[in-house]
């Protein structure tokens, strides 16, 4: 089993987990704006995150034999920790889930600010405590305020950009009943709209596989907070895992490497994905059209993005938990400054804020910035676990 022994590779992991854990979710928004069903995508995606927790336990797992490796504590009476595990997957799938539906309704620079705000405050705490205050608590509780600062910022960035987008869209009575002389394109991309004009904000519309035009942003800030609730349980249920804080495992059992609880809670993530979005074919919400699994098994239309998605997650998550094992998982929130990177995303994929209000960018400046200083602050935060 590889083992992290110092804070700068914890930090390198955590460095790392937070470019892949940004970047996902601003691929998925991209199949889901190009018409691709969300149950399709996330089937696809969570293939492949499964694969990637495999090929790490297989991997950085069985690197050394002087420790218990990956296949050697698939055999031991350890099932209490792997329950703590596999109920860390189950959260994972319900918050990754919700945060796909909340995307169209609010954005994905704003789901990603408060699922990550909320994580960071509910989960590093909890982190802080079990991990026996090996994170200095004068650097990361300022961390911690950090992220709030930067959640109030990203509220007001919100309501901000729907005044914008409601302003652009006020000339438009009806989907239907625009022109194409009604709107704005750009003559030198054969026709398309300008981004961040009415006209672009219709076309998305008309493309996208999930209808927000006439529904309430509350649908998707509902789904956007049940996920950060989800997602702040995932690390410290992992911490528990490999950590046995509660002690509850028998004597002389060892505890679960990280490769090994990262491989239960990929599984029961799965499983859990399989269910929920197999039900989801079949009885879609938010009004998706029908499908079924043999639609699914033929929609080849963005499934490599969506491998590419299940990849990144797969394998941030791993470095995530590698680096919360070494430098306690507290400083691993630092990975949760998500808006940093799909941020960017954000604006240069999908047109996000283009012709804005003064206001709204000023707001959104004032956000990124709270997000350096927090991860910053939390990974000066690093301890060394004993």
């Amino acid at each position: 089993m590889y083992v992290i022994e110092s804070k700068g590779g914890a930090i390198t992991c955590m460095l790392l987990a937070l470019l892949f854990l940004g970047t996902w979710p601003a691929i998925m928004t991209l199949t889901e704006r190009r018409g691709r069903l969300p149950q399709h995508t996330y089937l696809d995606f969570t293939l492949t995150n499964l694969l990637a927790a495999i090929i790490i336990a297989f991997t950085l797992g069985e690197i050394s034999p002087s420790r218990p490796n990956f296949i050697t504590q698939l055999s031991q009476d350890n099932w209490q920790s792997v329950m703590f595990a596999m109920a860390g997957g189950i959260s994972l799938s319900l918050g990754t889930l919700a945060t796909q539906y909340a995307w169209a309704f609010v954005g994905l620079s704003v789901t990603e600010v408060i699922t990550a705000s909320i994580t960071v405050v509910i989960g590093t705490t909890l982190n802080y405590f079990l991990d026996d205050r090996i994170n200095r608590a004068e650097i990361i509780f300022p961390g911690i305020a950090c992220f709030l600062i930067a959640v109030c910022f990203g509220s007001a960035v919100h309501k901000s950009n729907a005044a914008d987008n409601k302003s652009k869209l006020q000339d438009f009575k009806s989907l239907e009943t625009t022109s194409s002389f009604q709107t704005d394109t750009n003559p030198e991309t054969n026709g398309l709209a300008k981004k961040g004009t009415a006209a672009f904000l219709i076309e998305l519309e008309k493309q996208r596989a999930i209808k927000v035009f006439g529904k309430s942003t509350i649908i998707g800030l509902v789904l956007t907070f049940f996920a950060g609730v989800c997602i702040s349980l995932i690390s410290p249920a992992v911490s528990l895992a490999t950590n046995d804080q509660w002690h509850t495992l028998k004597n002389g059992v060892p505890k679960l490497n990280v490769y090994t609880a990262y491989f239960y809670f990929s599984v029961s993530a799965f499983v859990i994905a399989l269910i929920l979005n197999i039900r989801f074919l079949y009885w879609p919400i938010l009004g998706l059209p029908r499908s079924s699994f043999k639609a699914y098994l033929n929609d080849w239309n963005g499934r490599g993005l969506s491998f590419l998605a299940g990849f990144l997650c797969g394998f941030g998550d791993g470095l995530q938990f590698m680096g919360g094992q070494a430098a306690g998982y507290a400083a691993a929130g630092a990975v949760q400054a998500l808006p940093l990177v799909s941020t960017f995303w954000g604006i240069m994929l999908f047109g996000e804020y283009r012709r804005s209000s003064i206001k709204t960018y000023i707001l959104l400046i004032c956000m990124l910035f709270m997000f350096i200083v927090a991860v910053a602050v939390l990974m000066a935060s690093s301890g060394h676990r004993k």
